[in-house]
């Protein structure tokens, strides 16, 4: 058995790798395209299984509150995972790979912003959400670990981190979200030109 702090000093070493090697240009115009997305009032989307899920709405939340504390001014978002009532209604009835793609039949419009988050980028939900983005005209992004799987060749920007860890792969979502939401904060005076 090895220590606590065997493990915990390893895990801090593949995160310390992932975010030395990692290659942010994706990321850097993801925040462009929010920042326009708010100057134009277009709505994000953002989805994701599991804890991609607990992101997804995390990260909701950062972009409606986080980046401007005054009231009205910030990004127009919805975490797709985030009514329970509306996802088990879609998977009772619809088949659970079909919970994200018709929530955007139904709300989202040409030219709005789609986020998906998956370690594997495989789940047919996640494809069928993209899969609906690009009918429909909206701009994709994909946060992606493993080897981004279908994912990463279906969204218009895909964010891989080739790293074969759910949980780093999960807190590069979170990582990607944050960096994006302080940028946002720090020129948020740029969406009200």
């Amino acid at each position: 058995m090895t220590s606590p702090m065997n493990g915990f000093l390893d895990y801090s070493r593949r995160l310390q790798a992932i975010l030395s090697e990692a290659d942010w240009t994706s990321v850097e115009i993801l925040a462009s395209e929010l920042l326009d997305c708010w100057k134009a009032g277009r709505q994000v989307f953002l989805c994701g299984n599991g804890g991609s899920a607990g992101n997804a709405i995390h990260l909701a939340n950062d972009l409606l509150y986080g980046v401007s504390k005054q009231k009205g001014h910030a990004l127009r978002v919805a975490a797709l995972p985030a009514n329970s009532s509306v996802v088990t209604c879609l998977a009772n009835d619809q088949g659970y790979e079909d919970i994200f793609s018709h929530q955007l039949a139904v709300l989202a419009r040409e030219k709005d912003v789609l986020i998906v988050l998956s370690g594997s980028g495989n789940s047919p939900n996640i494809v069928k959400a993209l899969e609906q983005a690009r009918q429909m005209g909206m701009k994709s992004f994909a946060v992606l670990g493993f080897t981004g799987g279908k994912a990463m060749h279906m969204a218009d920007v895909p964010i891989h981190f080739a790293v074969d860890d759910m949980q780093i792969a999960e807190d590069m979502q979170l990582i990607v979200g944050h960096m994006v939401m302080q940028w946002l904060y720090q020129n948020n005076s740029l969406a009200k030109e």
